[in-house]
């Protein structure tokens, strides 16, 4: 997958994008992480990118001139731009749609993702007509950049990529990989501290170690976002486990 990351602070990425996994994915040649920085397409001396608002008002706003540049730059130099459907170009803002577990993956689908740092009050509406762009949010809370939500977006779609994460099925087994929380986890030593490991994961009775590990998955979700549940389609035996759990509270 290639990945550009357009910002008008460049070297916030220095640090993240040299660590652990994601840079052994570059290594790799898995992924192909590039940083645009803004400015260098700002039409005047002074690198400009922002203006004052038509209409008046507080604050400023990202300019299109240097943002259409920047993008016709990258997609220019990118094969997946002749076909629309394999890349697509993301904007950081409080104003976008959630971005979630869902979102995810069907981002991880993509051969590009083009992921522009919001900033200011926002950016010019034209850039978002011009190209087709996709205004995603991490929370409703705003932050002071669009460079924290972008490496978010960022880290959560390429750790779906086959081969980023050694056991792709510890990806599969995620919280919100199947819209549910994800189960207590336990590893050594055994007991710590008076507090001890769940009898049934010592077992060895693989068929006891996944229900049991459903059903605290199902009771954490009803207890910490019960909404989840109803999006999505709980099989007979997940009906019985919710049966119990409503039954032991």
């Amino acid at each position: 997958m290639q990945i550009d990351i357009l910002t008008i602070f460049p070297n916030f990425f220095s640090s993240p994008l040299n660590e652990g996994l994601v840079k052994k994915a570059q290594e790799s040649k898995l992924i192909d992480i590039k940083v645009t920085d803004i400015r260098d397409f700002a039409k005047d001396k002074h690198r400009s990118v922002d203006d004052t608002p038509f209409g008046g008002g507080a604050g400023m706003v990202m300019m299109v001139e240097s943002l259409s540049a920047a993008l016709d730059s990258i997609l220019s130099e990118t094969p997946s731009a002749e076909n629309r459907d394999k890349y697509s170009i993301i904007l950081t803002s409080a104003q976008g749609k959630r971005f979630d577990q869902e979102k995810a993956k069907e981002l991880s689908k993509k051969e590009c993702l083009v992921i522009i740092c919001g900033h200011y009050k926002g950016v010019d509406e034209r850039i978002k007509l011009l190209y087709d762009i996709e205004e995603l949010s991490i929370g409703d809370y705003v932050l002071t950049g669009g460079e924290l939500p972008a490496l978010v977006i960022m880290d959560s779609v390429i750790r779906l990529i086959p081969g980023f994460i050694g056991n792709f099925q510890s990806a599969e087994t995620d919280s919100f990989y199947e819209g549910l929380l994800g189960y207590p986890e336990y590893t050594k030593p055994a007991e710590f501290k008076g507090l001890k490991v769940p009898e049934v994961l010592l077992s060895g009775n693989h068929k006891k170690i996944r229900l049991w590990r459903r059903k605290e998955a199902l009771k954490k979700t009803l207890g910490q976002r019960p909404e989840l549940l109803k999006n999505i389609e709980l099989s007979p035996e997940d009906k019985k486990l919710l049966s119990e759990i409503e039954k032991e509270r």
